[in-house]
């Protein structure tokens, strides 16, 4: 496991599109919108109005009108209409006049936000072989410092410094990184758009030099085989897929790369690393419901592969090998999951080690030298187990106090380790990190995370409740509260229940931890209620929660946010109106939806780079994700109920002439994952259609992509935009701009 990963900032490929900014001078913008790309006076700036083009387009008979489909500029990714960019200019000079007033509540929760941060802050170092590794921010750092230092003493070494590498660009993000098993190569790669096409390069760390070789186009990890002479890497394909391993060789030019393995299905994506006693290269590829690996040595990964079992349509399987033995996660015959065993002559001849359980859902296992480790959840909370291989039935669980919390193994990056990095952290408790003892059980806390401006859990209380759904599922909801915030909202002049701000995902499996936020408690502080719904299309209580908010099912996840806002508003937690809400990516689809279903409940909505033309998108082949999203949303190409269905719920197709509660949206103009036309497709009929007068925003990160702006400052100064808009449409700014005091 010595292959250290420095940086995972390469997100896993759920849903979207992209897009390359192109330098275009704008011309007279007077026929698209009704708001020129700049103003004398910001009150002077109107909300920007799009031009409406006859568009239409019919599926399976059904003819669906788009007259804001100009909005995707056909060059894609290229991005050089010069209406369509001074459209988003123009909704972007009208944001920044909006939110002029609020500069100064802003930049108030910007700095209580960053006085919660350690500034001069780093990691608890871990040895890998033969050295310790740690990284680390300076006081006043964007980005980090990446060290290591020989375990048997010697100087501090500086491997990375992303602060020296963003210089002179808007964006940047530190991708895949890993050193070679010797210690003394380290490849990694950047990316400076937003764009999401990394570049990679390699490191001498004796000399400090960097080697000629640089790969470009790159998309997946870096991983270190043949004795460290050669890397195999994912490249991109020029819809943004990764549908290749590759084999290059430390000298040799790119263009004589080697292919290990092709995808030849569009949906499918590719991934590799290394087995948990580095021999083998495990290569795997998988859509959002089927897998298949391949296995070569790492030593000979040119040699014919062993495939572990030929793909099977909704048979899911992760593999791993120790002393020759096949170690394999599967969902083959139990829907959370089970674990088995196999020979490597015999690799598709699964025996079972842990049968499926319709209780304990069974997400993840590592092998160590002397046990294993299995994780997963039980009644929705994390579970870490330690297991012996000659008893794997009987189970050492790591046990903490809280009754709701986030716990799993932290950075373990060797084989033979007798002592475990943990991590650990709850609503009301920081992150906390810890070594395990694993002969003794024993607990050791190694860093809990600090907040200079001060912290006081004793103020805090965190609830976990069930709220029951419109079809009588109960939906797991957490909250944190001030224990005075009844008191609080006293002082603000606030009369009844409070505000309450409620989070969600609800998609691909992803269960959203109930963990801890810094910047969280400027609402919370304020006299907010922060809820987490656990709803359905997470795994939070399962696989088939997840399974039951995807498809044909799609629509649960929304009723859920809905109805679990209603149960909070019943109990008394807050009030109609008096819901703020936010979610990004399929999240902010789903803030698109849960407004069109029940805007009265909400006081405002922020909607991060929001997938909300899910029709549209879901019919464009040629967009990067959009093959292998059929497995979350459907295929409405070849699927007549699919896009029925998917048109009976997308956000933008069902925008109507109604009140909406007041609105942020936020889009990357290189965004590879929700193309920027779709955030501003829906603001553009939105603006149409809506019979209030309630604010509506939308912000285009010019140079930025998925994850908006780089650099912890500028992440952080997003926040408080947008928690500054959050509690000016509450009226709580500016006399609610002054927390509570610890």
């Amino acid at each position: 496991m010595s292959q250290l990963a420095l940086a995972t900032a390469l997100a896993a490929t759920t849903f979207c599109a992209g897009a390359h900014a192109a330098s275009a001078q704008p011309k007279d913008s007077a026929s698209v919108t009704d708001t020129p790309t700049s103003a004398a006076s910001a009150t002077a700036i109107k909300p920007p109005v799009a031009q409406k083009r006859p568009h239409t387009y019919t599926v399976h008979g059904i003819t669906v009108e788009d007259p804001y489909d100009w909005l995707y500029d056909k060059s894609y990714p290229t991005v050089d209409d010069p209406q369509v960019l001074d459209h988003l200019k123009a909704e972007n000079a009208y944001f920044e006049s909006q939110m002029a007033g609020q500069k100064a509540l802003t930049e108030a929760l910007f700095t209580e936000m960053r006085a919660r941060i350690k500034e001069d802050d780093s990691t608890v170092p871990q040895k890998d072989g033969d050295y310790i590794y740690w990284s680390e921010f300076e006081e006043g750092a964007q980005y980090r410092k990446h060290w290591r230092k020989p375990a048997a003493g010697g100087p501090d070494e500086l491997l990375i410094d992303e602060n020296a590498l963003a210089e002179g660009h808007e964006y940047f993000s530190l991708g895949a990184a890993s050193i070679s098993q010797n210690g003394r190569y380290l490849a990694y790669s950047t990316d400076t758009s937003g764009g999401e096409r990394y570049t990679a390069r390699i490191k001498d760390l004796a000399t400090g030099e960097h080697l000629p070789d640089v790969i470009e186009n790159l998309r997946g990890g870096l991983t270190w085989v043949m004795g460290d002479t050669a890397l195999v890497y994912g490249p991109s394909t020029e819809e943004w897929r990764t549908l290749e391993a590759r084999l290059h060789v430390i000298g040799t030019p790119t263009d004589s790369d080697v292919t290990l393995y092709k995808e030849e299905d569009q949906s499918f994506g590719v991934g590799t690393g290394l087995s948990a006693q580095e021999d083998w290269l495990i290569i795997a590829t998988g859509d959002n419901e089927t897998s298949e690996v391949r296995l070569v040595p790492a030593a000979n990964p040119t040699a014919a592969p062993i495939i572990v079992r030929p793909r099977q349509k909704g048979v899911e399987y992760s593999v791993d090998v120790r002393d020759g033995e096949l170690w394999v996660l599967t969902n083959d015959d139990h829907i959370n999951f089970r674990l088995a065993k196999a020979k490597l002559d015999a690799p598709g001849e699964w025996q079972t080690v842990i049968a499926g359980s319709d209780d304990f859902y069974l997400t993840d296992f590592d092998l160590f030298k002397g046990f294993f480790v299995t994780e997963g959840r039980l009644g929705g909370l994390d579970q870490i187990q330690l297991r012996q291989y000659a008893d794997p039935a009987k189970i050492t669980p790591i046990t903490f106090p809280e009754p709701s919390f986030v716990a799993g193994l932290g950075n373990n990056p060797e084989y033979d380790m007798d002592v475990l990095r943990l991590s650990y952290q709850s609503m009301v408790t920081p992150g906390t990190v810890y070594d395990y003892d694993v002969a003794t059980g024993k607990l050791t806390t190694l860093k809990t995370q600090e907040i200079p401006s001060g912290y006081d859990a004793s103020k805090y209380v965190s609830e976990r409740l069930t709220i029951t759904a419109r079809d009588g599922t109960q939906v797991p909801v957490s909250v944190l509260m001030r224990r005075d915030r009844a008191d609080i909202l006293k002082k603000a002049g606030i009369e009844g229940p409070g505000p309450l701000h409620l989070y969600a995902y609800g998609a691909y499996g992803y269960a959203v931890p109930p963990g801890f936020s810094t910047s969280r408690l400027s609402l919370v502080d304020r006299g907010f209620a922060y809820a987490i719904a656990h709803i359905r299309g997470g795994d939070d209580l399962g696989r088939r929660w997840y399974l039951q908010g995807k498809l044909f099912e799609r629509t649960n996840t929304f009723n859920d946010f809905v109805d679990a806002g209603r149960g909070l508003i019943a109990a008394g937690y807050t009030a109609e109106g008096k819901v703020t809400a936010s979610g990004g990516s399929a999240g902010g689809e789903l803030m698109g939806a849960v407004i069109n279903q029940d805007p009265a409940q909400y006081g405002a909505v922020v909607a991060h780079v929001p997938f909300v033309d899910v029709v549209g998108t879901m019919l464009n082949e040629k967009l990067p994700l959009t093959p292998g999203e059929w497995q979350e949303w459907g295929n409405p190409i070849t699927d007549k109920a699919a896009f029925a269905y998917m048109l009976s719920y997308s956000p933008y197709d069902q925008v109507t002439a109604k009140a909406y509660p007041p609105l942020m949206v936020t889009a990357g103009l290189n965004d590879p994952r929700v193309t920027y036309w779709e955030p501003a497709k829906w603001v553009a009929k939105l603006r149409e259609l809506k019979t209030d007068d309630n604010l509506l925003l939308l912000k285009t990160n010019m140079g930025a992509g998925h994850g908006g702006q780089s650099g912890r400052w500028n992440a952080l100064k997003e926040t408080a935009e947008e928690f500054a808009f959050i509690l000016w449409q509450m009226g709580m700014a500016p006399k609610g701009d002054q927390p509570a005091q610890e």
